[in-house]
């Protein structure tokens, strides 16, 4: 089970385990924002989400973007086919990397396998295949996936 972390600002920071959420409660870093209804370890809710008692600066993620990563596109895409908007489970080059495209926020979208097959090899113009999603760097905050 992940619990999410918020800052003392309440932006999300991260998710952890439910083993590290309660190490926070006990050194008493963070506070229970959400739990869930009659489960208890401990003295201690069972929590969904903590908020954070100080707030922590985050300036290496305002000064630069977020490393390309398959599960960053997966999260920015939010895990639906870039071509079709069925659920996606491949990263698509729209330019291959065959013909010079790299792993890239701009250059990767998510996939179902049959858009996948389908493009081969192509960009999507030369498929007839039209990009529904907006190929973009996606913020921080998209970044961290949401418990539930």
């Amino acid at each position: 089970m992940n619990v999410l972390v918020l800052n003392a600002s309440y932006e999300p920071l991260q998710n952890v385990d439910l083993r590290h959420a309660i190490r926070m409660l006990v050194r008493e870093v963070a506070v229970v924002e959400e739990a869930e209804e009659g489960r208890t370890i401990g003295p201690f809710p069972v929590p969904r989400v903590l908020r954070l008692i100080r707030y922590v600066a985050m300036r290496w993620r305002h000064g630069r973007r977020p490393p390309w990563s398959k599960r960053g596109v997966y999260l920015r895409d939010r895990g639906l086919c870039g071509y079709c908007g069925k659920r996606g489970h491949t990263i698509d080059h729209v330019l291959p990397q065959s013909r010079g495209g790299g792993d890239t926020w701009e250059n990767t979208v998510l996939a179902c396998g049959r858009c996948n097959n389908r493009k081969g090899n192509r960009t999507p113009s030369e498929a007839g295949m039209v990009l529904r999603a907006r190929l973009r760097v996606p913020r921080w905050d998209e970044l961290v996936p949401r418990s539930a």
